[in-house]
């Protein structure tokens, strides 16, 4: 669950996600006599017995507060533990530093105390060992299986995609900017699997990792947000510029580019701010702050104005072909984008230390299933490459100025 070490000052507030029998919260501090001249102590609260001192109708003084403590340990040798028993399920603690100065109103400033600070939960064989809150656990052995995956894909798919790619076909920026995108998100997997390797070890981990997942991820949303954006503006206009009878035909139009280009930006601010919100290292936060329910919302309005403008060209399409091409990439859209805000809007029935791994496993195996059906639709030589045999501007992002004005449909 993590260690820590800097000053303890007047008052210290730890949140901690304690599981099963025997977690443990060792201490370590240096100035022992700093300590025990202060009488300082440890005071751990159960979350909702707090949250109700707090709200509660009664006026109690700091003292009375602190005195209803359900566990509390004297701060008084160089290293201490002490043992959370009895845990039904997990839960939140808070862990509050006090000593005869905090309740003062005039406090004057002492002495510090240096503390290193260790919180375990039980791990397999019920041994304090474990540094992962109960919200955390699970998540480096997924990343783990994860990566492991990316790796056995990338070894039997890897050649043949690399081969396709260096034919230059009418989808080749499409499927490069897909495979890109799929790179930074096996990226993303990698550094978090790393983080949480280090992290299981010493509870610190390695924040740069955890930054460099979170920034891959954010770069791959970017890509895949531009990429879908792209396909269905350009089919979108073209369809409402053109006759009814060349309904794929792509026009790279300033309405389109400009279009696509506003909401990347927008969902790129909303990302980079959300990141500032909540400093913990993960890439799919809780949805508590004003930038990440902007980003929810923003999601689906995107799904529904994809859908929307997907739905109008499948109900004019005559080709049987051409309109299941359309129903699979809109399948894979509406599940890029809404497998976010639908996973956080469950995981509001799951107790609080299930959602934040209830959103982040949810979101990464939908969005690879999105990328495999996506995938599946540009390489299918029964769906897109008989299409795109059509017109070698049949797609977007394929443009050609001397191929503009071929009539195929």
């Amino acid at each position: 669950m993590g260690s820590s070490g800097k000053s303890l000052g007047n008052k210290l507030i730890l949140f901690s996600k304690y599981q099963g029998d025997h977690a443990v919260l060792c201490v370590r501090i240096k100035n022992v006599a700093a300590a025990v001249t202060k009488a300082a102590r440890l005071h751990l609260f159960q979350a909702q017995e707090w949250q109700k001192l707090q709200n509660g109708i009664e006026d109690q003084s700091c003292t009375e507060k602190f005195s209803k403590a359900q566990l509390t340990m004297t701060v008084n040798h160089t290293e201490q533990n002490l043992t959370v028993s009895q845990i039904p399920y997990p839960e939140t603690w808070y862990v509050f530093y006090v000593d005869k100065f905090t309740c003062e109103e005039n406090y004057s400033e002492s002495e510090d105390i240096q503390f290193e600070m260790v919180l375990l939960n039980p791990d397999a064989e019920g041994n304090p060992l474990d540094h992962f809150s109960a919200g955390e656990s699970g998540l480096h052995e997924f990343f783990f299986l994860l990566v492991l995956a990316y790796f056995v894909t990338a070894c039997i798919y890897a050649q043949s995609l690399w081969q396709t790619l260096k034919k230059h076909g009418p989808m080749h920026t499409v499927l490069r900017v897909l495979t890109v995108a799929l790179l930074l998100q096996a990226g993303s997997a990698l550094a978090n699997y790393l983080h949480f390797s280090s992290y299981s070890k010493d509870g610190i981990g390695v924040p740069f990792m955890g930054s460099l997942s979170e920034l891959c991820d954010i770069v791959s949303q970017i890509q895949m947000l531009y990429l879908l954006l792209s396909l269905c503006m350009g089919w979108t206009i073209g369809r409402m510029k053109k006759s009814h009878g060349r309904p794929l035909q792509w026009d790279s139009t300033p309405t389109s580019t400009g279009i696509a280009v506003v909401v990347v930006v927008t969902q790129s601010f909303l990302l980079i701010w959300e990141q500032f919100e909540d400093t913990n290292h993960h890439s799919y936060h809780s949805h508590h702050g004003l930038a990440s329910g902007l980003l929810i919302g923003l999601r689906v309005c995107l799904a529904l104005s994809l859908a929307a403008g997907l739905y109008q060209i499948i109900t004019v399409e005559r080709s049987t072909l051409k309109r299941e091409f359309y129903i699979t990439f809109a399948k894979a859209c509406i599940l890029w984008f809404l497998c976010h805000p639908c996973l956080a809007t469950i995981a509001v029935i799951f107790r609080e230390y299930q959602r934040e791994k209830i959103i982040t496993m949810g979101v990464i195996l939908c969005q690879c299933i999105s990328m495999i059906v996506l995938y599946r639709l540009f390489l299918s030589h029964s769906l897109y490459w008989e299409v795109s045999s059509l017109s070698s501007v049949t797609l977007p992002l394929t443009v050609s100025s001397g191929h503009k004005n071929r009539h195929h449909f």
